[in-house]
């Protein structure tokens, strides 16, 4: 959700910063822009000569890479953001950054002293823009963050990052923010509080970042460090340091910096349309990625985070644990909701899977028996983080993520890890990071079997042989394409759509739904097949399209019995079915047959369709498939 780029530099550093915003326009495009201070006379209304000066755009980043260009915006000083509304319209006068104005001072000839981007929600914001403008600040936007800027010009007294330090002090809410003052023109500021943010040392130290995410930066320098909750730091020209949440300051021991290989080629698309067919496809390599170094079944796979306190290694905590509560939002949701059919049929362990934006708003029984699993691609989604630091405050001290950045706050803040190797994600729609998801749970299953003493080394070794087959089985599916393709010119020409499974396969019923919603805007939902007669019949007719995932698992015939009911109402069904069901295509009825059945395992498999479907089917309807509308990656804020 937004992304932030910064740098202090003696170098002209603005195509690094719009260079950055390409990178991150993933996390967020509905509006951009980047600051610098540029050096002459800095009396200078903007855009005329030095001072504060800017570049906003409601398009996207190549459109502001035009203004920049036309405009000749250079500095050795700067900062730059990519939006994902939230308080206020996507609008020129609400993209980031944003400029303080002092009484009296006029947004146009007159900017203030103070340039800031922010990431996160201030809570309090409303009281802070009253006692502002009872002050005489004038305020240009309807953004929460337009208050930071001038409260900070508020405090300042000659001494910006005093100022910083102060306001932070009066915000509450989440924030990644980067500022700069022009009485200043040497020092680049940063604070972070649930939100992510990191510092780029540059090279020989003489120029220094900031940024949300290692890959804006490659290409500029990989040397890292991981800012922690509640962290300040000042980059100045070679030299920057560092005061953590109770501002004392940070020796460096304490957060080091890290060579991090963030490849900016990630984000190049290659011979594919879009980042989400790219993704679609890699996810046999990824598969590969996340279970390589997998011999057998132990527990020390799950010892990834390498700083966890003493004594909370995998193997003592899975002997320990009586239950399970998965914790995670979206299609990471879906996922944990497959690893519960998983954990209790073949690790017979009770497990409870919660909607981590709900799970912390309600009374819930604790256990301090319970293993909490979180799940989450990026690591710094801000209602699983929330829901995670809930659950230890009532005493649940066992805690584990599934996720995919070995460097994210998720990972260091639970005890264990199974970090996945899906690679960067740039579309919106998740698809290889939730097949990762689920391979990383399927072993978690079965580690908990083995310490439970439920799984013989004839079904070990039967599991593992399936694990390592399935970048071959995901490639037999990739091939089903054409066939994808031909159902989704029927479905671009709907608005409403049913997905149908049981299950094991109800939540890929539920992610396939998702799939389609996001990015062609049909409306979709999902149900257990078995609960069609309880209500949703009632939608069926010959215009609503009915997604029914039919492997040839025990529930088989009972789901042919509710195909039977979307027949007899008039209902269109198209059906992904193993190729020993026996289930034959004819009038209003479609059948793509599965290569072959996969057991346990067969979730992987079939979510696959399903994605191709949503992305073919908002090729067909021209959707802007991995930029959708109001949507953004990487959730940052609740």
């Amino acid at each position: 959700m937004c992304g932030i780029v910064g740098a202090v530099s003696a170098r002209n550093i603005v195509p690094v910063l719009v260079q950055g915003l390409e990178r991150l326009e993933y996390r967020g495009y509905d509006s951009c822009g980047v600051a610098v201070y540029a050096h002459g006379d800095a009396a200078a209304p903007a855009g005329t000569g030095g001072g504060l000066r800017r570049a906003r755009s409601t398009s996207r980043v190549a459109e502001l890479m035009e203004q920049v260009a036309s405009g000749s915006l250079q500095g050795t000083l700067g900062i730059a953001h990519t939006r994902w509304a939230t308080h206020g319209a996507p609008a020129v006068h609400n993209a980031h950054p944003h400029f303080s104005h002092g009484p009296g001072a006029d947004a146009d000839s007159k900017p203030g002293r103070v340039a800031l981007v922010h990431n996160g929600i201030i809570e309090n914001h409303d009281e802070l823009r009253a006692a502002l403008q009872a002050r005489g600040y004038v305020f240009h936007s309807q953004t929460d963050t337009e208050v930071i800027a001038h409260l900070i010009d508020s405090l300042y007294d000659g001494d910006v990052f005093e100022a910083v330090q102060a306001a932070v002090q009066q915000l509450q809410g989440a924030y990644a923010i980067a500022v700069f003052c022009k009485d200043e023109p040497h020092r680049l500021i940063g604070a972070r509080a649930g939100s992510p943010l990191i510092l780029g040392v540059g090279k020989d130290g003489q120029e220094h970042f900031l940024a949300s995410d290692a890959m804006a930066l490659a290409g500029v320098t990989d040397q890292i460090v991981y800012l922690e909750e509640g962290d300040l730091v000042d980059l100045q020209l070679g030299k920057y340091w560092l005061l953590d949440k109770a501002h004392k300051p940070v020796p460096p021991a304490q957060r080091p910096v890290k060579t991090v290989l963030a490849h900016s080629g990630a984000a190049e698309l290659g011979p594919y349309r879009h980042y989400m067919q790219k993704e679609i496809f890699e996810q046999p390599r990824a598969i590969a990625d996340t279970l390589e170094g997998v011999e057998g079944i132990v527990p020390e796979l799950f010892d990834q985070q390498a700083n966890h306190a003493p004594g909370a290694n995998a193997a003592r905590v899975f002997q320990q644990i009586d239950s399970v509560l998965i914790l995670a939002c979206g299609t990471s949701y879906y996922s944990g909701c497959a690893a519960k059919y998983w954990i209790e049929s073949i690790a017979k362990i009770p497990c409870n899977v919660e909607v981590a934006s709900e799970y912390r708003y309600r009374e819930s029984v604790p256990n301090p028996n319970t293993l909490v699993v979180t799940i989450t691609q990026s690591g710094e989604t801000a209602d699983t983080l929330a829901a995670l630091r809930h659950a230890q405050s009532l005493g649940m001290r066992h805690t584990l993520t599934i996720c995919n950045v070995a460097t994210s706050a998720m990972v260091r803040e639970c005890s264990l890890a199974y970090v996945t190797r899906a690679g960067v994600e740039i579309g919106v729609a998740s698809t290889k990071a939730f097949t990762t998801q689920l391979a990383g749970l399927f072993l978690l299953t079965l580690c908990l079997a083995q310490a439970k003493g439920r799984l013989s080394e004839a079904e070990e070794a039967r599991h593992l042989k399936a694990m390592r087959h399935l970048p071959a089985a995901l490639q037999a599916v990739l091939a089903l394409e054409p066939q994808i393709m031909a159902w989704a010119d029927d479905f671009a020409k709907k608005e409403n759509a049913l997905f149908l499974g049981r299950g094991l396969h109800y939540p890929i019923a539920m992610e396939g739904a998702l799939k389609l919603k996001e990015i062609t805007y049909i409306h979709a939902e999902a149900y257990a097949a078995g609960e069609l007669k309880h209500g949703p019949l009632a939608l069926v007719t010959s215009d609503m399209p009915v997604v029914t995932v039919a492997p040839n698992d025990a529930l088989l015939e009972k789901l042919k019995s509710n195909m039977h009911e979307v027949r007899a109402r008039g209902g269109v069904l198209y059906v992904l079915a193993d190729s020993d069901t026996h289930i034959e295509s004819g009038e209003g009825l479609h059948v793509i047959r599965m290569p072959e059945h996969y057991g346990e395992l067969s979730p992987l498999l079939h979510v696959v369709p399903l994605q191709l479907l949503a992305y073919h089917t908002a090729c067909a309807r021209g959707t802007d498939v991995d930029k959708p509308r109001n949507l953004a990656k990487s959730v940052t804020v609740e």
